[in-house]
């Protein structure tokens, strides 16, 4: 059985459907990789615009409550907003939680060249953690540890 991982935000329309989008792109078909929002709103089109550009289609995507989860085994529960990490439930459960801070680029004040500037930073960001996260988890089970990844 593949690891479950859910990203978790507030609305997901952003930062949690953008990692879900690398996940499955970085990791191939190595975890179930999900994402729900507290207050879904819907995929932001600059969300699915940026991760576009660099290969990563998340166009079929849809925003979800993190509702739908509940009573769920998951491994991994990753937020990736602090509005989500501090007001999330008990539910869902995750073996591992891990908190991720993101900027929330939909909040991106500016012209539109400005906030596409600042989904594109927070998108590289998100890469990034996504592809430490994975040498991290790599590394335990080369070692053969059990011991979870940690985010930072």
């Amino acid at each position: 059985m593949k690891p479950t991982v859910l990203f978790l935000c507030t609305g997901n329309s952003c930062r949690s459907q953008m990692a879900e989008g690398w996940l499955r792109h970085l990791a191939e078909s190595q975890f179930e990789v999900l994402s729900a929002g507290t207050n879904p709103v819907g995929v932001n089109p600059r969300a699915v615009e940026v991760m576009g550009e660099v290969g990563v289609d998340i166009s079929r995507h849809r925003s979800k409550h993190v509702a739908e989860f509940h009573g769920r085994h998951l491994h991994y529960v990753i937020t990736v907003c602090d509005h989500a990490h501090a007001s999330c439930p008990m539910d869902p459960r995750g073996d591992v939680k891990l908190h991720w801070s993101f900027d929330d680029p939909a909040a991106a004040q500016g012209s539109d060249p400005e906030r596409l500037q600042v989904f594109r930073r927070v998108r590289d960001e998100i890469a990034e953690q996504v592809r430490r996260w994975l040498r991290t988890a790599d590394q335990s089970s080369e070692s053969g540890s059990t011991s979870s990844p940690r985010g930072s």
